[in-house]
């Protein structure tokens, strides 16, 4: 970039019109001061550091007020070619990325949200997809600890169920029928062929992300090199400004969420049908029950506007999910953590049977009924480990590319919060509020849900409850307002800039930093343009810088190590004896002729269940 030319036409354009005060041109303003047009003596003219001079025919710039007297307060001309020019440069490549978010609701307005609060909060994105990494890794190392037949498969199946609103079902030994009978090992295979289907790198999505960096490199590279015009100073923001797209995008493809409705429910659909149980007195198919009711399934269907995105698949959402979804991975994990410890301590599930060393059919396994559940904590293992962190990166993100165009835009002379800096921190904060209200609607929600399964047996629900209930509805339309509003002015501040609605005396003499002491320069001596490309460049780098780190953890996390399949469990060890309610020894316990098993091995251990509870997200 030729200095000399920025110093010259700082500004100002000698294509501009006129010195009309209607057509805004602080150049062709100046010379009007110079030559006495508005008076001699201390009038308002200044230095190029904005120092007030009465030698008028020295004049490099005004102030604030005297730039609305001689230029006028509206704004420079619109120019069509301009504008569609940087439209199509620095905008369009970011937002035809947006196509490559995931969506996966069958209802496209619910899609068209997740578009939206991805585009006006990019610290929600972010915390989602960090999330998202975070509870894979989490699940992996948890089940890493069970030495169990399918808990490999089981730590996949959960890991891609996050973006769907899951329900596990312990009473009727559903649960414990699904971890321990080797019929339902079937069903965990069929269930992660079904949800392992990718949403990952194709020729379209790689074409269109590398279009996106492509565009982003040459356009900076020609505006640094060329002869950059007064109404182009503010571009090298908005390229910073959309920086954070890419780790988002980049990162989503690259973990590739189960995220289509239709698919997800299907999927459990059909494997159900395929889902054993064990009864007193037989092994028998769950779909045969005389109740519909499944070990593991999906409420799409149940209508509470408290969880109401809890439903929509789309990975965003996945804030609202992550407490309830620990929840149910828990009841499931402690599950197999029971059967892998009674299988390899030889501990029957009755402490007041022996472990029997005789072989015994599958149709021998009963449900234990014991005094007592599971006790669980309200959140869930290190959920709010990974929420904390997950915020962190969600901030990180956003401050550091924001803060970078930002940062570029304020150190523009004249120097200061103007305009168009203030338009990238009310972006930045209204996304951040965004994200805050949302988090807090998702605490507030999962207290409620909690609180009332705790209290069910009262005659209603508790004052806390109502409110925290209440508010957390509150929170979540206000945090989805925020980001839609902040969505559309995200779009519109940078159309508005390349329409030169931002260039005027107001905005480029920065009145809402310097308040009194605004002012306008048509000139700059070299020092000072030398600083402002350094604060471009510092800023351009902060922004590439932070999009490389806050992907590099997206690559470094996405893929954690998996649980062993603990495939010697069932083998090594024989039916332990259980005690079943209506008998009086298990040795009496009638035979009837078992059904034809989908698996061979007849090795089956029964592990501790509780009750009939349901942990629901």
């Amino acid at each position: 970039m030729r200095l000399s030319t920025v110093g010259l036409v700082f500004l100002g354009s000698p294509s501009a019109v006129t010195g009309a005060p209607s057509a805004y041109n602080i150049a062709k303003c100046v010379e009007r001061v110079r030559s006495g047009a508005w008076g001699t003596g201390l009038i308002g003219a200044t230095d190029e550091r904005g120092t007030i001079i009465d030698e008028v025919g020295n004049a490099c710039g005004v102030t604030f007020d005297l730039c609305i007297r001689a230029c006028g307060a509206g704004q420079a001309p619109f120019a069509w070619s301009t504008f569609s020019s940087k439209f199509a440069s620095w905008l369009v490549p970011w937002l035809a990325l947006v196509s490559q978010l995931p969506f996966g609701p069958k209802n496209r307005l619910n899609s068209l949200e997740s578009a939206l609060l991805t585009l006006g909060s990019p610290t929600l994105a972010a915390y989602s997809l960090y999330l998202t990494i975070l509870n894979a890794r989490w699940i992996s190392h948890r089940f890493s600890k069970c030495n169990y037949p399918n808990v490999r498969t089981a730590a996949r199946v959960l890991t891609s169920l996050q973006q769907s609103p899951l329900r596990v079902t312990e009473g009727d030994a559903l649960l414990a029928s699904l971890v321990v009978l080797p019929q339902n090992d079937r069903w965990w295979k069929e269930l992660i062929e079904w949800l392992e289907y990718t949403h990952t790198w194709s020729i379209g999505a790689f074409t269109a992300t590398l279009w996106v960096v492509i565009a982003h490199l040459l356009t900076v590279i020609n505006w640094f090199r060329g002869s950059v015009q007064p109404e182009e100073f503010g571009d090298q923001a908005i390229g910073s400004l959309w920086v954070w797209l890419l780790p988002i995008v980049v990162g989503w493809l690259l973990i590739s969420p189960t995220c289509n409705e239709a698919r997800l429910e299907s999927a459990v659909e059909r494997v159900n049908r395929l889902a054993y149980v064990a009864t007193d007195h037989h092994i028998i198919l769950v779909r045969h029950l005389p109740e519909k009711r499944h070990a593991i399934s999906l409420d799409f269907d149940v209508d509470d506007e408290l969880r109401v995105d809890e439903r929509n698949t789309a990975p965003i959402y996945n804030y609202a999910r992550v407490f309830s979804w620990t929840q149910s991975v828990e009841v499931i994990l402690q599950s197999f953590e029971a059967a892998s410890t009674h299988a390899h301590q030889h501990e029957s599930v009755d402490p007041s049977v022996d472990w029997a060393h005789a072989r015994r059919n599958a149709e021998d396994v009963c449900v234990l009924e014991r005094g007592g559940g599971r006790v669980q904590g309200r959140w869930g293992q290190n959920v709010i480990l990974r929420v904390i962190t997950s915020s962190f990166l969600g901030l990180f993100l956003q401050w550091g590319t924001t803060g970078a165009a930002i940062s570029i835009a304020y150190n523009t002379p004249t120097t200061g919060l103007s305009c168009v800096s203030g338009s990238y921190l009310l972006f930045a904060v209204l996304s951040t509020a965004a994200w805050v209200a949302l988090l807090a609607s998702s605490v507030l929600g999962h207290y409620a849900v909690t609180e009332s399964r705790r209290l069910a047996s009262h005659t209603g629900p508790t004052w806390p409850v109502t409110m925290a209930r209440a508010l957390s509805i509150l929170l979540r339309r206000f945090g989805k307002f925020v980001a839609v509003l902040n969505a559309v002015w995200s779009v519109a501040t940078c159309l508005l800039q390349f329409g030169q609605f931002y260039n005027r005396c107001y905005c480029n003499s920065s009145v809402i930093g310097r308040r009194s002491s605004a002012y306008v320069a048509a000139k700059l001596p070299p020092a000072q343009v030398r600083f402002m490309v350094h604060a471009w460049i510092s800023g351009a780098s902060q922004a590439v810088f932070t999009a490389i780190v806050c992907l590099a953890v997206v690559v470094v996390y996405r893929n954690p190590t998996l649980p062993m399949e603990g495939g010697l469990a069932r083998q090594e060890v024989e039916l332990c004896s259980v005690h079943c309610p209506g008998y009086v020894s298990a040795d009496l316990i009638p035979t009837p002729a078992p059904p034809t098993p989908t698996d061979p091995r007849e090795v089956v251990h029964m592990h501790n269940h509780s009750g009939s509870t349901a942990a629901e997200p």
